[in-house]
């Protein structure tokens, strides 16, 4: 049986995401800097590098949001963020729908699509309501628990790293973490540029590790981002 062109192309970058994702157990995201946004508060696409343990940069990632959903729903807004490794080819779609951003609310949580490659979903984060923690479920394609991920009661990054930790179901074990890194004082004021590190085994199916992505840009978003005068999201959560 042929491949389809399009096909092939998929069966090429599942097989570059494998060879890839197979030998690192840790992933460094560095958001950039906006220079409009810093000069005048108006909200621009998130772009971000995407690097290994040794600070090589594996992918670049891109939001992909128009400026009305940007400006008006702020930090809350839905958005596509696009992965794109270093021959410039799409390899992992991020899809976040509009949801409620509030934890008084226990319906229409927070969630985000991994697709990898583009139009192939393989998990999925799902909020789970709690009244005094973040936390949320890793799922995999079949929409089936894998993993737990659970943040601190108070999310602030004054002067110290913020881990969310990386649990088995049961959470009795703690298999990795998502950490936002404190960059500095002047950065943390007048930036929402934030650079986190993502630890998991090196044994991890290599499409969790993807998924692990996609939690780590919706906490970005949900706890650290920023959109014109509002301040960082911080305090109890």
């Amino acid at each position: 049986m042929l491949l389809t062109q399009k096909q092939t192309c998929q069966l090429g970058i599942l097989l570059s995401i494998r060879r890839q994702h197979s030998k690192i157990d840790q992933i460094l995201i560095h958001q950039q800097i906006e220079l409009l946004e810093v000069l005048t508060g108006f909200e621009t696409n998130n772009k971000y590098e995407i690097k290994n343990s040794f600070g090589q940069r594996v992918y670049f990632a891109a939001e992909d949001t128009d400026c009305c959903t940007r400006n008006c729903c702020g930090p809350s807004r839905p958005f596509t963020l696009r992965i794109i490794d270093n021959m410039g080819r799409e390899v992992i779609t991020l899809e976040r729908p509009l949801r409620c951003n509030s934890c008084c609310c226990p319906c229409c949580l927070q969630e985000i699509e991994i697709q990898a490659p583009p139009g192939v979903p393989v998990g999925y984060v799902i909020q789970t309501w709690h009244p005094c923690l973040p936390k949320f479920t890793i799922q995999n394609e079949k929409r089936e628990d894998v993993l737990k991920i659970s943040g601190p009661c108070v999310v602030c990054s004054c002067c110290g790293d913020v881990d969310f930790e990386i649990k088995s179901l049961d959470e009795q074990c703690v298999v990795g973490k998502i950490s936002k890194h404190w960059t500095g004082i002047l950065r943390e004021a007048f930036t929402d540029a934030d650079n986190f590190g993502i630890q998991f085994p090196l044994d991890l199916d290599v499409k969790m590790k993807a998924v692990m992505i996609g939690a780590c840009f919706l906490i970005d978003f949900m706890f650290f981002e920023s959109t014109g005068s509002q301040e960082q999201k911080s305090g109890v959560w």
